[in-house]
């Protein structure tokens, strides 16, 4: 009789582990559920921005930085001038529009943090003044829910600790989000913005924005004395 009843001891020994992992990486896949739908929410708005931080930065998480940045400037200004390369994750201008009420702090890179910081402008695009396309984009439910609000014509203005940029709209944008055509590098100078296309169904797979021409640009001569 006892040889009967511990016939199955080996195969419950055996079976009994395999069916706890089982359960517990079911629960683990069920409280991803949630999270791993937000990430995909930031992963559409961030698509063509590939580095997340700097090489000497890896490992070690992202470095908030906010700074000041220079309002009135009243010094002497010039049409030519030194840029200040930004590091990732610091905040080093501020975009302001009369036409939708706007003013909105700019980060270097984009991130979950800094999306819900301010705008985000890719690692990919050039700096604020330079020559090419500068590319900033940021939710449309917060820092970006008025940019449909933008015409041909209207100004935005970006200002940085080395000097003030005036662009003017000239083209109003619409675009899937795994399309690079106006993100992509460009041989004139240009602003574009974006944000995603409001939906009341969830994260939207088009996105809407301006393209902007650099129309004014004034670099601070004096700009370490102001700051």
């Amino acid at each position: 009789m006892s040889n009967k009843n511990n016939s199955g001891g080996p195969l419950i020994h055996i079976a009994t582990p395999l069916i706890a992992a089982a359960m517990c990486i079911g629960i683990f896949m069920i409280a991803m559920i949630k999270p791993s739908d937000k990430l995909k929410v930031y992963k559409n708005l961030i698509f063509m921005d590939e580095l997340k931080m700097d090489p000497e930065d890896e490992g070690i998480g992202l470095k908030i930085k906010d700074n000041q940045i220079i309002d009135d400037y009243a010094g002497q200004t010039s049409d030519t001038g030194e840029f200040i390369r930004p590091v990732y994750g610091e905040m080093y201008a501020v975009l302001k529009s009369s036409a939708m009420d706007l003013s909105v702090p700019v980060y270097w890179g984009s991130d979950i943090e800094l999306f819900e910081r301010g705008a985000c402008q890719a690692t990919g695009s050039v700096i604020i003044g330079d020559e090419g396309n500068t590319v900033i984009s940021a939710h449309e439910d917060t820092f970006f829910a008025q940019l449909s609000e933008l015409n041909i014509g209207d100004t935005v203005t970006l200002s940085t600790n080395y000097g003030e940029f005036t662009y003017t709209v000239r083209e109003l944008i619409s675009f899937k989000k795994d399309n690079n055509k106006y993100v992509n590098p460009t041989e004139d100078t240009r602003l574009t913005l974006y944000t995603c296309k409001k939906n009341v169904l969830g994260s939207s797979d088009e996105r809407i924005g301006v393209i902007c021409d650099l129309t004014d640009k004034k670099f601070y001569v004096n700009a370490k004395e102001e700051n």
